[in-house]
């Protein structure tokens, strides 16, 4: 029954949980790199986590737009997916415990992003119209 009352929103849906889960990284990345909003627990530049912020700021930025996104979106779950086995996972085996929830969640987001595409609402879309 409720499979087939979303089915005809199932495109917006794919868009609006692009664009949702991108600006989430984005956010994280401004942080790691530009320093806003303030933190004290920016990285090193040049550091590993510094060097994931870049992607995620760059790929952060596309995917929320909806270019490229099949390519950001997949580089975004590699990054997080190393963010899980890097930070996380050495920490304890459970990802509620050892703080690695969001980035096994983003890398299974963005891995299927990379599979389904953009969705209508994004560059991508528009540029296949034309």
């Amino acid at each position: 029954m409720m499979k087939h009352a979303l089915k005809p929103h199932e495109p917006l849906l794919l868009s609006i949980l692009r664009i949702v889960a991108a600006l989430v990284i984005f956010r994280y990345s401004t942080q790691k790199i530009l320093g806003f909003p303030a933190s004290e627990a920016a990285p090193p530049k040049g550091s590993l986590s510094w060097i994931a912020g870049i992607f995620e700021l760059v790929a952060g930025f596309l995917v929320p737009v909806g270019f490229q996104t099949r390519i950001a979106a997949f580089v975004l779950s590699g990054v997080m997916a190393f963010a899980y086995f890097l930070v996380h996972a050495p920490q304890g085996f459970y990802p509620a415990q050892n703080g690695g929830v969001a980035a096994i969640l983003f890398c299974l987001v963005f891995l299927h992003l990379a599979a389904a595409g953009a969705g209508p609402i994004s560059v991508d879309a528009a540029r296949r119209k034309t």
